[in-house]
């Protein structure tokens, strides 16, 4: 299971230093971790760094892409599955490397999976976070138990709320048969001092358990 540090702002080179699978940076206006500075050049290079948009023009991520040498991106509105071929068509003409995309969907009470079948041949990723008034992070989870439904072998990002005391639900969820789906776990509000600036302590507290229960079960 990887890790992924979502809503970077003001110490990203603090949590780069724990060596997270992904950092994610925000760039929607309306997110109080919305990014409009600079990233700093050297976030070491095994870290994946993911642009989270939210029915963006195309051109904008582009930009957004290019400008802060993203390896992804993450789209968390109601993009369609026509707009997420043409984006990583155009995003793959220029980038030296391939381009994979993230298509984020909010859950609530209940949740049709038959929703996200006409994106799987578009994202390389799902990502399932809980459902609020806006797009992005509410700091709630939701419930993991409607995975146990999850139809498809396409890989997610578990997403929601997840804090410094979700080990014991993490250990309980590894052991459920759709566990072998989730490709990380994404962390946010949970572990923050202010809004884009991260508890580098906690952080890696949380991250060295997961570690360990990821190979326990690996074993």
């Amino acid at each position: 299971m990887k890790i992924k540090v979502c809503g970077m702002k003001f110490n990203p080179e603090a949590v780069a230093a724990l060596e997270p699978d992904y950092m994610g940076f925000i760039f929607w206006d309306k997110s109080p971790r919305n990014l409009n500075q600079p990233l700093p050049e050297k976030l070491g290079r095994l870290i994946s760094r993911i642009g989270v948009f939210v029915d963006a023009p195309k051109e904008y991520v582009r930009n957004k892409f290019e400008e802060h040498q993203l390896s992804g991106v993450q789209l968390h509105g109601a993009e369609s599955p026509a707009y997420c071929r043409k984006l990583r068509e155009e995003l793959n003409e220029f980038s030296t490397s391939e381009v994979f995309l993230i298509k984020a969907f909010s859950v609530g009470d209940t949740f049709d999976f038959e929703h996200v079948e006409s994106y799987l041949p578009m994202c390389d990723y799902f990502l399932f976070d809980t459902k609020g008034k806006l797009p992005g992070g509410t700091g709630r989870a939701f419930n993991w138990e409607l995975l146990k439904r999850y139809p498809f072998d396409k890989p997610f990002f578990l997403s929601g709320g997840i804090g410094p005391d979700d080990i014991p639900k993490i250990r309980e969820f590894l052991k459920t048969e759709n566990a072998v789906f989730c490709h990380a776990v994404d962390l946010n509000s949970k572990f923050e001092i202010q809004a884009g600036e991260k508890d580098v302590e906690s952080l890696k507290t949380f991250m060295d358990q997961i570690r360990r229960l990821d190979h326990q079960f690996k074993q």
